[in-house]
């Protein structure tokens, strides 16, 4: 596909433009804001030619114009500017990284969380899976008739997405008071070390709902396993309610299948399985799954020793800042696999 450079200045203006302000670009837009030289009529020329050649589409409800997945491929391949991360970042996101060393399984799943916090996307982590985990807190979204999406948050920061059948008689005031009980009984414990009295004391205070604690139960205990192999790979989430800040997913109607694949381990392991090495960027329907066909995924490895062992990723709206979430992924998983290279040659004490 041939462009010429004041196309790819407008198609630029266009994409960075929409990932700013969620909003559909016109051509006075790009005029006011972008010092390209040319008059907005020259702009909505070169506007109906990248329109023709699919690069941009016009949503039903605006006059403007935002980028279609070509577009943002197109964008990613030849036109983005990648940020660059100066000494003090990289030495705060080493030091921040460092200081969790203790523990593989800690650092695995604190780069999420802390590619979670400066992207304000969600962060996928692969790596093995957590062998004791202390429950911080759980609330739910609604699903479908008499289904509910049970959203468990652990100390750790990792969160776990799980469908639970509530029956139809179940209102969303009594799952409220249902998760304000668990969360009063069980924030702060292992659910290995939960005692029967504990168990009984829930019941009591929700005795009309006991099928439905008997299932969340059953989860609890399947996700704290103490038991799970250590060598296991395993999906770890965060920052999964970001998604929820994004214009594009404000509709529950519209997040709720994605929240609830958020459970499929091995859609996610799929969804960021590399098919080459370094960043691979996924766009829209690029992506397998229809449930993805708004989101962009970026995602890369990391290694022990030259030795992959799993993978970094970021989920969000196709809208999202390109140049930031790659550079931020391909530091992270760099810096991963510096890390716990060098911690695995260390001789231990």
């Amino acid at each position: 596909m041939e462009m010429d450079e004041r196309k790819h200045k407008i198609l630029k203006a266009i994409v960075q433009d929409y990932i700013a302000t969620a909003e559909p670009v016109g051509s006075r837009t790009i005029s006011k804001k972008f010092e390209l030289g040319v008059s907005p009529a020259t702009i909505r020329n070169e506007m109906a030619d990248l329109e023709e050649m699919g690069l941009i589409e016009q949503p039903h409800t605006s006059a403007g114009r935002v980028p279609s997945d070509s577009g943002y491929r197109y964008y990613v391949d030849y036109l983005m500017d990648p940020l660059i991360l100066n000494k003090e970042e990289q030495k705060s996101i080493n030091q921040e990284m460092t200081s969790r060393l203790s523990e593989v399984q800690e650092v695995i799943t604190y780069t999420g969380k802390l590619i979670s916090q400066i992207t304000n996307l969600t962060s996928i982590v692969l790596g093995p899976k957590s062998r004791s985990s202390v429950l911080k807190n759980m609330y739910f979204l609604p699903y479908e008739q008499g289904k509910a999406i049970m959203v468990t948050v652990k100390e750790n920061g990792t969160v776990e997405n799980n469908i639970v059948d509530i029956g139809t008689d179940t209102t969303p005031e009594e799952l409220q008071l249902l998760a304000n009980i668990f969360n009063q009984k069980m924030s702060g414990t292992r659910v290995q070390d939960m005692k029967k009295g504990l168990i009984e004391e829930i019941y009591g205070e929700l005795s009309r709902k006991r099928r439905i604690i008997d299932g969340m139960m059953g989860i609890l205990e399947r996700m704290f396993d103490d038991n799970e192999g250590a060598g296991e790979e395993r999906i770890y989430l965060g920052g999964t309610l970001n998604m929820l800040d994004q214009p594009e997913f404000r509709d529950i109607d519209k997040v709720r299948n994605l929240f609830a694949v958020f459970n499929e381990n091995n859609k996610l392991k799929e969804l960021i399985k590399p098919d080459h090495q370094g960043v691979n960027v996924m766009i829209g329907a690029e992506n397998a799954d229809q449930v993805f066909k708004n989101c962009s995924v970026i995602s890369a490895t990391y290694q022990i020793n030259g030795k992959q062992i799993g993978s970094v990723g970021v989920l969000g709206p196709t809208r999202m800042d390109y140049g930031k979430a790659i550079t931020i992924v391909d530091y992270m998983t760099k810096s991963l696999t510096e890390l716990l290279t060098e911690r695995h040659r260390k001789p231990r004490r």
